[in-house]
């Protein structure tokens, strides 16, 4: 597990030394270049559409729920959509249960502006631990990552995977400095190294970091690894 000092989060992620996840070193010295290619990239495409649409068949009642409750407690639109860069930096729509207030840029600057420590954790995190764009409701789906299954929608349509890089903003892209060539070597993903490795606690620059480690160290069993370990944090741990 990383270190919280292990990297300077006022600069983009410096590859020096190895980084590790789960107590096992990872090296980062390079780019050893094993995203999924060829029957590799076939078979995981395959995963994803399976592990898509067995999702709908057994948890859609779940699906529809949600949206209620979302449509109860905020009102509508139920999914909120935003912009995100995927495989290759291509933009495509990504897709939330919303769990903000409508106006929830406008609240973030306003909060922002007057609270230096907010500005500070905002700048060295991308989100607040108190975060008062979020409804009561959306509290509830953030916190078991409820918020997160209308994404099974983008890995139907190929704009993200089951497993890879969280789908970073545009705005965000420079904040991967070197570490941007990995991100856009795969789909991102609806899980990933970085929601199984204390999240909470890793600042973007520490999440770079494990994309790099995700795409070099890629394989099925990683893949399978990772979404197990996903399961038991949302179950178990409630994170």
């Amino acid at each position: 597990m990383f270190r919280p000092d292990a990297v300077d989060d006022r600069r983009s992620p410096q590859r020096t030394g190895t980084a590790g996840w789960a107590g096992s070193p990872v090296p980062t010295a390079r780019f050893a270049g094993r995203p999924p290619r060829g029957a590799a990239r076939l078979v995981k495409r395959g995963i994803d559409i399976l592990g898509a649409l067995l999702f709908f068949a057994f948890f859609g009642p779940l699906y529809v729920a949600l949206a209620l409750c979302v449509w109860t407690g905020g009102g509508h639109p139920v999914h909120y959509t935003q912009t995100r860069l995927g495989r290759g930096g291509r933009p495509f729509r990504f897709y939330k249960f919303r769990s903000m207030v409508l106006d929830a840029d406008r609240v973030l600057e306003r909060h922002l502006a007057g609270d230096p420590a907010a500005r500070a954790e905002w700048d060295t995190y991308q989100k607040l631990e108190n975060d008062p764009r979020v409804l009561p409701v959306g509290r509830m789906l953030r916190r078991f990552s409820l918020d997160e299954l209308p994404q099974f929608w983008n890995v139907l349509r190929g704009d993200m995977s089951l497993v890879g890089p969280r789908p970073c903003m545009e705005r965000q892209r420079g904040l991967y400095g070197d570490a941007w060539s990995h991100y856009a070597a795969v789909r991102p993903g609806l899980t990933g190294l970085w929601q199984v490795s204390r999240r909470n606690e890793l600042s973007f620059a520490q999440r770079a970091e494990l994309d790099i480690a995700y795409v070099e160290n890629w394989s099925l069993r990683l893949d399978f690894s990772i979404l197990l370990r996903t399961v038991r944090a949302v179950i178990v741990d409630g994170e």
